[in-house]
């Protein structure tokens, strides 16, 4: 089963051959060293993630009179893990972490999320918990809560939905008191519900921290309403005494997938309110979060993919092994491979194009993570692609298991075989952390809104264009993409000046256009590194798969663009009564 996870020579085209992780590395890591982080990386994912993938989506997380119980074999999965010190791979030596580049320690994590997603996304929310503390939190802070998590003995969560409060987090209710100050900065007890948090409570670690967004109330004052007011609080299950805080699990919330990740509605403060620390001042707390909330969308986006990159590898050998009809007019005689009908291989071309592209998409996003510290172009580029990356991987990366399902036939749309819950696993990614409309919303009203973003992508899709237009290969496809980034300069241009409602109708169509022309920039970037080997079978594919997309998704974008250019209003127009 293992030979369905992410292929080696996938990860080393794109690490080495188009994104250059050895110019990121600096003296962090060696080709040597870093081959063998992922060779690693690939075992343990097959040997400790993988076997209970099934299992953990039977036997679901439950509780009982002592607690939440999840899946013994994901905590002895995530402690091999943390031996390895995989949770420390992207964090900085003073920390106590390897110093991993983000491409890299991303291309070793997608192992996990491609073998195990729910397994995997314990990792990834107290990885982006533990970061978030190491940039705002006190020196005391990073000791007490950070640095046990990036070792990989406790686990972490983002505590930011109620059950009134979802996407508008104006609207939490949960608020804190001041309760003195000790080393660990200024105490507040909280009281409130927090809902679908994911790994709200479990027995997997030894402790649990909880980043919890609240008001401050003030004796006498009103408390300020709207983001502006949210602080954010570092409240742990367990007490740095030992004793256990005023956090209590309301209940479980049941899943269509991820269901080895506990998913649980918490109340803070059923007693005498529920203990933590501020971190850094007041009013900071919708800012700071934004650190962990774009680090988990990048993270969404590479679970997805790589569920989607799965879903397309069983799909292929299913179909060069599933025998099924013979060539028109040949009556009697053996059957055939499936992958020997056209409409499979359209279908196998359309989820190549998309898992691999999504995968790309992320690693590429995972870059610019490691330069925006340094390179104001690249965090004003990561800033643009963070939505279209979320967004474009969840969708795509969806369709790819859809489309796993259909060439498995009847045969998919059973337990036997994994693309069922491989789909029912990704169909989370379109909705958590944003989902497409706010993502819409995010690129049409902030991260377009002064052309800086979108003229630095511009500039690295020209340079791909002159480049493609030096060779005769691709030249077709150049002049295409160079049409499309005219057409959709032209109606980011358009909706800017269409007001809050005309950019409300078409933010969404925006998204998806625009999505679609950075993976068509992206395919024909990793082609140009293809045109000297077109007979071999991967670096063939990869051509095979840019005209794929060029001649079958490219013009996709027509059709998304066409109702912002005429100005449609409908989604903003149409009575409520009508719907």
């Amino acid at each position: 089963m293992s030979e369905y996870l992410i292929a080696r020579e996938e990860l080393d085209f794109l690490l080495w051959d188009w994104l250059d992780l050895a110019g990121d590395c600096g003296d962090a890591v060696d080709r040597e060293s870093a081959d063998a982080i992922l060779d690693l990386s690939a075992r343990l994912a097959a040997d400790a993630f993988l076997p209970h993938y099934k299992t953990a989506d039977r036997v679901e997380p439950f509780q009982d009179g002592t607690g939440v119980h999840a899946l013994p074999e994901i905590g002895a999965a995530l402690r091999e893990y943390a031996e390895l010190g995989l949770f420390a791979a992207s964090f900085p030596p003073e920390l106590g972490g390897l110093g991993l580049p983000s491409l890299l320690a991303n291309a070793s994590f997608a192992q996990f999320l491609a073998a195990n997603v729910s397994t995997a996304a314990y990792v990834m929310l107290t990885t982006a918990n533990a970061r978030l503390l190491a940039t705002f939190g006190s020196p005391a802070q990073i000791t007490q809560f950070a640095l046990p998590q990036i070792e990989g003995r406790w686990f972490g969560t983002m505590c930011l939905s109620e059950p009134q409060a979802g996407s508008n987090l104006g609207d939490v209710a949960t608020r804190a008191v001041a309760d003195g100050a000790d080393a660990l900065g200024d105490r507040y007890r909280l009281t409130g519900n927090k809902m679908w948090i994911s790994g709200g409570d479990h027995d997997l670690s030894e402790n649990i921290v909880h980043l919890v967004l609240a008001k401050v109330a003030e004796p006498g004052r009103a408390t300020e309403e709207g983001t502006k007011g949210l602080s954010l609080f570092v409240v742990p299950k367990f007490l740095p005494t030992g004793a256990r805080n005023d956090v209590a699990v309301a209940g479980l919330n049941h899943k269509m997938g991820y269901r080895g990740t506990t998913n649980c509605l918490l109340n803070f403060g059923e007693g005498e309110g529920a203990l933590g620390w501020i971190i850094g001042t007041p009013g900071q707390g919708l800012p700071q979060m934004f650190k962990m909330m774009n680090e988990a969308r990048i993270g969404v986006a590479l679970g997805a993919a790589a569920l989607g990159y799965r879903g397309y590898r069983h799909a292929l050998a299913y179909a060069r092994e599933r025998r099924q009809g013979r060539p028109s007019g040949a009556g009697a005689g053996p059957s055939r491979p499936i992958l020997a009908h056209p409409d499979v291989r359209d279908m196998l071309l359309t989820a190549k194009c998309y898992a691999e592209g999504a995968l790309a998409l992320v690693l590429y996003c995972a870059k610019l993570v490691d330069r925006a510290e340094q390179d104001a172009e690249a965090a004003t580029l990561l800033a643009l692609l963070t939505p279209i990356a979320k967004t474009w991987a969840s969708e795509y990366g969806l369709a790819v298991n859809d489309i796993a399902i259909q060439v498995h036939g009847g045969y998919g749309y059973t337990r036997d075989f994994d693309v069922e819950q491989l789909w029912r696993d990704n169909r989370l990614n379109p909705i958590h952390e944003g989902t497409t409309g706010i993502q819409a919303l995010d690129l049409a009203g902030r991260k377009l809104r002064d052309g800086a973003g979108l003229a630095i992508l511009r500039t690295r899709i020209a340079e791909t264009i002159a480049r493609a237009e030096a060779g005769a290969a691709l030249t077709g496809h150049a002049e295409a993409l160079d049409l499309c980034w005219r057409r959709i300069a032209d109606a980011v241009g358009t909706l800017r000046d269409a007001g809050s409602q005309g950019m409300a109708s078409n933010a969404t169509a925006l998204l998806r256009a625009f999505g679609h022309g950075v993976v068509g920039w992206q395919w024909l970037d990793r082609a140009l590194l293809c045109t000297d080997a077109p007979e071999d079978p991967f670096r063939g594919g990869k051509l095979w798969a840019c005209r794929y997309f060029f001649e079958r998704e490219m013009p996709r974008i027509d059709a998304w663009l066409r109702p912002i250019e005429a100005g449609s209003d409908i989604g903003a127009a149409v009575p409520a009564e009508f719907l």
